[in-house]
């Protein structure tokens, strides 16, 4: 004769196997990543090998950082840089973004090509540079400036925002950063000019 005791333990059993079984396994939500900084060097040369996947004789005529909403660089770094660039043989010239975060308007962190538009050689506002010429990072550029009245400026108003621009003039035959205070780069509190090469401070812009 079977033990009903048992009987009611092996059931007990087999029901609770059953029901841990039937539990879907919980997945967990991987953690966002963090917004990437980089000097303008570093995003700069990612930029540079994309755009020869475009044009094998491109070469740079601007570069700038941009702002992204609530992730704010410091120290010379940047989220965000993109640069510009000129192809003689096509005749064209091409922009290519960086981002170290997905941004509020859809763009994905990493390489973003922009479209392409006419270039005509020897423009005064597109005028190439080698990459040889730049020799100190944007974070190199910040110490100068902040020597030359962004040290005050921050002082008084700590939160104002820094943008970097990139290009050569062709005045003075030489490649200049123009750090930039203020909330965007056309509404500027100061802009201080460094050369690219030497590390020395120009002037500030008037």
């Amino acid at each position: 004769m079977k033990n009903p005791w048992l009987t009611v333990v092996a059931a007990m059993l087999m029901a609770g196997c059953s029901s841990q079984t039937s539990k879907p396994a919980q997945t967990q939500k991987p953690e966002p990543k963090p917004p990437e900084f980089v000097t303008a060097r570093v995003a700069f040369q990612k930029l540079f090998i994309a755009a020869h996947g475009w044009a094998r004789d491109a070469q740079p005529f601007r570069l700038e950082s941009s702002n992204i909403p609530g992730k704010k660089g410091e120290g010379g770094k940047s989220a965000s840089w993109r640069a510009s660039f000129a192809s003689a043989a096509q005749r064209s010239e091409r922009t290519y973004s960086w981002s170290g975060a997905d941004t509020p308007d859809g763009t994905a962190r990493g390489i973003t090509p922009g479209g392409e538009d006419s270039y005509t050689p020897g423009n005064a506002s597109t005028q190439v540079f080698d990459m040889g010429f730049l020799k100190v990072d944007s974070d190199k550029a910040l110490e100068t400036a902040q020597k030359h009245g962004g040290d005050k400026l921050l002082a008084k108003t700590p939160d104002t925002s820094i943008f970097y621009v990139l290009d050569w003039s062709h005045l003075s035959n030489q490649l200049i950063w123009h750090v930039i205070y203020g909330p965007n780069p056309d509404e500027a509190s100061l802009k201080v000019d460094v050369d690219a090469s030497t590390g020395n401070f120009i002037r500030i812009e008037k």
